[in-house]
Formats: C-alpha cells, structure tokens, sequence
C-alpha cells in the first residue's frame, strides 16, 4: 500500500513524515499501525471503495505515448531519510520485487505529477521512474501482465518497488492479498501499438492517419475485413496526436510493395512503404 504522495508543486529535497497530503509516518512504521490494517492488506480507512464501477477487467491498459517529462516531478527528493534520484531521462529498465496498491483514501487527491489520482484509471507511483512514463507490469504470480502510466512517486517502503491503482491491482488479481511480487518493464513509446504490444522492426504500409481514435479503428476493421488479415498484421501507431494504422511486417520490399498493390485494388487507398528500423 502507498505510504505517502508527493505533490508536484513541492521543492528538491523533501521530508515528509508530517506532509498533509499523505498518511503519516506512523501508518506504516508505527507497530498499532499493523493491528488497525484491514483484510487485504491496506491500512486504516485505505481500501477498495463500497461501490466499485462494474466489470473493472474491462477498463482498457495505458496506452504508451510520447509525452514530455515533467518540469518538477523528476528532482531529486528525500523521504524518510532516504535520498531518491529519478531517472532524467527514459532508458530501459527492468526489475523485480512486491508490488501494493492504493485506493480510496487517495482518490481524488494530488500526485507527484500535479494530476489527480484515480483509482480507476492505470496509473503507478514509482520512487525513480521518470514521470510520466509507461511500464508493462507482469504477475509472477498468474503471469497475468498491465500497462500503467507512472504519474507519482512511491512506495518508500524497503521491500516494495512498485503502487498501482486499485483497478491495476484488481487486474492483475491481488486486492486481496494486499501485495504480490511481479516484474516491472520500461516501455518506449515509439515502439508499441496502442494495445500495448511491441512493434518489431521491418517494412510497414502506413494506410491512414488520424486525430480520431475511432476513424482509425475503423479503417482497422476494413483492412481486416477485406484483405483477410490476422491481428498480428494489423496495428495502430500513436504518434503524437495522430493514430496511424499500419500493416505489415514485411520481409521484403517487393512484398511489401505487392501488398500495397493489393490494398489500392480492393480499397482504392494508397499505402506509403514505413521502415522501422
């Protein structure tokens, strides 16, 4: 569970333990702290909300996109006596450990980021993440996987790497058990789709690009449809604002170009040749 949030607007180097945003120290150090904690985990009146919306697995993954990195949330700060150094940049990264959550006590309030938390939206806290950033998380548990965006830091508890939202944490299947070990992965937005799935490099046909998510889900279906196209060769690409639809890979320029043949004869659309490399 989340022990404290940081709010974006605070200086370099912070000490928290009385910070008003957040549960105190003593809600996870304080030894009655442990005997006042609820089934599943979470502490005091933390917890899941008494009405959650229903079919929570339905709640789509973060969707990685290229985003600036946030002005404050990335300096270095302190906690508890502990020194934490964000990354200032996104580079690959990969670790294990226990994974908790945070829900309802939080909702609502400040994150690190200056955004709002929502227990219902995939979100994390990383302690040193740059903000924001996008991190598939893996079960080790079930092997079960979601794609979060880090907009706040946390958890600053020795044995803990990583928060999610309470839906993250609902999908992934520990609301119960409070915390689970799981592997966190950087992702770099450039290359994975909007499902989350990684882009291998080769030759694509861009079809279309769109400001409208729907407009270019649409073209998906058709060039699905009417070309008789498996999922694994249909994909779209956020970039910027825009949702590029794309197929391929291809292993050569002649079958990518004997393809766009194809497309402009059955939907009278003219492709341009990507290269991904």
């Amino acid at each position: 569970m989340k022990t404290i949030l940081i709010s974006a607007s605070v200086a370099i180097t912070l000490v928290l333990a009385g910070c008003g945003s957040g549960p105190t120290v003593g809600d996870k150090k304080t030894p009655g702290a442990a005997k006042s904690a609820k089934k599943g985990g979470y502490y005091l009146d933390d917890g899941p909300d008494a009405s959650p919306p229903p079919n929570l697995a339905a709640i789509p993954d973060a969707v990685p996109r290229a985003e600036p990195l946030h002005r404050f949330a990335n300096r270095p700060y302190e906690v508890m006596g502990s020194r934490y150094v964000p990354q200032s940049e996104r580079r690959a990264h990969s670790e294990e450990g226990v994974a908790s959550w945070y829900g309802k006590r939080f909702h609502g309030r400040k994150t690190a980021s200056g955004e709002r938390y929502d227990m219902y939206a995939m979100t994390a806290a990383h302690p040193t993440l740059p903000i924001p950033s996008y991190v598939r998380v893996t079960s080790l548990a079930n092997g079960k996987s979601v794609v979060v965006r880090i907009n706040d830091r946390g958890p600053f508890h020795s044995k803990r790497i990583i928060d999610l939202s309470y839906v993250a944490a609902s999908k992934l299947g520990y609301i119960g058990k409070g915390s689970t070990r799981v592997r966190v992965e950087s992702l770099d937005s450039a290359a994975y789709d909007t499902t989350g799935e990684a882009i291998e490099q080769g030759l694509y046909l861009q079809v279309g690009a769109f400001s409208s998510p729907g407009n270019a889900q649409q073209l998906l279906a058709r060039l699905t449809r009417e070309l008789e196209l498996d999922d694994q060769q249909t994909r779209v690409v956020l970039t910027g604002k825009l949702h590029r639809v794309q197929l391929g890979p291809y292993p050569s320029d002649d079958a990518a170009q004997a393809e766009r043949g194809r497309v402009q004869e059955r939907l009278a659309l003219n492709a341009i040749l990507v290269r991904r490399d």
